[in-house]
């Protein structure tokens, strides 16, 4: 079997297919999740702590408190723990598990449901529709 011929049967199953929609969806998704936190969930957060942007609270390593304006004219000149970012970060990831759980208790109430529900009984075979027939066939006689 060539190279190519297996690859295109690899692509061609189902499960890579899922895979590559569910990667490109939860693309997508982490990008919302990073504009609602970026834009809606951290300028009130950062208003009330303080006015600086969020994303801008950092501690710079050579020990210059409050000498650099932002994150990037501080990290131009000096390393820096930008510990804005990481809260930043955090929130999108609880922000994204908490959405997870949500679908998966979703799904989950949904499978219950569905096991929960009697199966309809099976129709009779072959056999035991003939056997039927004649006993029926017997019992007119």
């Amino acid at each position: 079997m060539s190279l190519a011929k297996e690859f295109k049967e690899f692509i061609a199953r189902g499960n890579v297919i899922d895979l590559a929609v569910g990667v490109i969806i939860g693309a997508a998704f982490g990008n919302i999740v990073k504009s609602l936190t970026d834009d809606v969930i951290m300028p009130p957060i950062g208003k009330l702590i303080g006015p600086l942007n969020f994303k801008d609270y950092f501690i710079p390593l050579d020990g210059k408190f409050g000498f650099y304006e932002t994150l990037e004219l501080a990290k131009a000149k000096t390393p820096v723990i930008a510990y804005g970012n990481f809260i930043t970060v955090l929130i999108q990831f609880l922000i994204i598990a908490a959405c997870v759980f949500m679908l998966v208790r979703v799904i989950n109430r949904l499978k219950r449901e569905q096991a929960a529900a009697p199966a309809p009984p099976a129709p009779p075979t072959r056999s035991e529709v003939l056997l039927e027939e004649i006993r029926d066939a017997l019992k007119n006689k």
